[in-house]
């Protein structure tokens, strides 16, 4: 039975919510140095709700610091075009930059690469926008933007995406307190 894209969604929101299973599982395919770090979630979760609906954010996370609305995308292949599937796609991205401009959130795009084993399958993006100045803008730079076609079409490509793990390990970075970070 293949997985379907609310798995990964539920997967992601596990993980971001430190859970056990979730997390144990998900930290044997890392680097043992990066087992650490995954595992700071536990200590430091998200709140995560699934918001998925047409033309929504599939996922909203939620600490005391920040805010992510977060839209999950799952491939086997290595590079996702937003110009296919008659531009849905695009619509959505246009939708969601629209709908956090005003209020300076930053949209992250979470690319889950399916059948990646040896590693962290997912990564991540930031989609266009602006950000007021802050953690949230300085997390920005730290992000990698989509890319874009010649043609001007989003596209998001797996190498170029920031690990999950390395994701966490900024968003600890920016949040916890000197005495925390030797815990």
């Amino acid at each position: 039975m293949g997985r379907t894209s609310s798995t990964y969604e539920r997967e992601l929101k596990e993980l971001l919510q430190g859970d056990p299973e979730t997390v144990d599982r998900y930290a044997r395919a890392l680097d043992p140095v990066d087992r650490p770090i995954l595992r700071k979630v536990q200590r430091s979760p998200f709140l995560v709700i699934r918001a998925a609906g047409s033309l929504g954010f599939d996922l909203v996370a939620l600490r005391s610091e920040f805010s992510f609305p977060i839209e999950v995308k799952a491939s086997a292949t290595d590079t996702i075009r937003f110009s296919a599937a008659s531009g849905r796609a695009s619509e959505q991205l246009e939708a969601h930059r629209a709908s956090v401009e005003r209020v300076g959130l930053i949209v992250l795009y979470a690319y889950r690469r399916v059948g990646h084993r040896g590693g962290d399958p997912w990564r991540l993006y930031a989609a266009p926008g602006t950000s007021r100045p802050g953690s949230l803008s300085l997390l920005r730079k730290w992000l990698p933007p989509m890319d874009r076609t010649r043609e001007g079409n989003a596209v998001l490509r797996w190498d170029d995406g920031l690990p999950l793990v390395r994701f966490l390990e900024r968003i600890f970075f920016l949040t916890e307190r000197p005495s925390e970070a030797a815990a």
